[in-house]
């Protein structure tokens, strides 16, 4: 079971050392340096070299820290993994992952143990994202993230506030990882407003069974804290149920009756896991 908080995973622009400074300083989960779409070309080399010494330096607390490197189609993502292979962040993400081939190519090129986080962002990822999930504990990787933007262009879609064409993209991202152990984040939200549009989009997320959302602004961070945090009600629920489950006669209860609820063995699991 993971038992790591992954509520809000902010990018941060890997050139702008301003903001990684920053990040070390904000109630975020994650800190994601971007390589990748934050960044100018003529930045990239020097962008990489800034990634890799924040990660050398640390001092980003209990924050998990994640890289995004440049695709590998590119003329910047081959280094960008051996790079970051050799410092070992928390994790290094890779933008538009497909395949398994996209997995096993880009463990080859950075080699050793550093867990992958993958970008579902392509049609093709999600209509083949069966495989792809099946494959990753032979490739090491941990974490889905819905890339919802570049999905929408890809898809040539529409989406509205409620992200209605995505929605079926969605619970796949999020079925699929369940069904391997994987951690789910939701993609960017483009208000960056903490209103309504953020919240109910953290809502919706969710509600769907995503762990967090991936931020693009700081100004976004309470709202994905408060949305996928528990709140007094869900935690008042859980102690409950553990409790109840530990009375000595719910011992052998594959079923017990908590406040006029049924609740079963797979309830108890959901409520230590709120409690973590």
């Amino acid at each position: 079971m993971n038992t790591r908080f992954r509520r809000s995973a902010l990018f941060m622009p890997g050139s702008n050392a301003r903001a990684i400074e920053k990040a070390k300083t904000l109630d975020c989960d994650v800190v994601i340096l971007d390589l990748e779409d934050a960044v100018a070309p003529d930045m990239k080399v020097g962008a990489r070299a800034a990634a890799v010494a924040a990660v050398r330096h640390g001092g980003f607390g209990a924050r998990e820290l994640v890289v995004r490197v440049n695709g590998l189609d590119t003329e910047w993502g081959a280094d960008d993994c051996a790079a970051l292979g050799r410092v070992a962040p928390d994790a290094i993400l890779l933008p538009k992952v497909s395949t398994p081939v996209d997995l096993a190519i880009a463990r080859a090129e950075m080699g050793g143990t550093v867990p992958l986080w993958a970008m579902i962002e392509t049609c093709a990822a999600i209509t083949g994202i069966g495989a792809l999930t099946a494959s990753a504990a032979h490739h090491g990787l941990t974490c889905l993230i819905a890339g919802t933007n570049d999905l929408s262009k890809e898809m040539h879609c529409r989406p509205d506030v409620m992200r209605t064409p995505l929605l079926p993209a969605l619970a796949a991202i999020v079925m699929a990882g369940r069904a391997t152990g994987l951690v789910v984040l939701d993609g960017v939200c483009n208000t960056l407003e903490d209103g309504p549009v953020l919240a109910a989009e953290c809502a919706q997320g969710a509600m769907f069974g995503f762990d967090g959302k991936s931020l693009i602004h700081p100004a976004q961070i309470g709202a994905a804290n408060r949305a996928f945090g528990a709140s007094e009600a869900q935690l008042a629920w859980a102690r409950a149920v553990i409790a109840a489950f530990a009375l000595p006669e719910n011992s052998d209860k594959g079923a017990i009756r908590v406040n006029g609820e049924m609740i079963e063995r797979l309830h108890l699991e959901q409520a230590e896991r709120l409690l973590i």
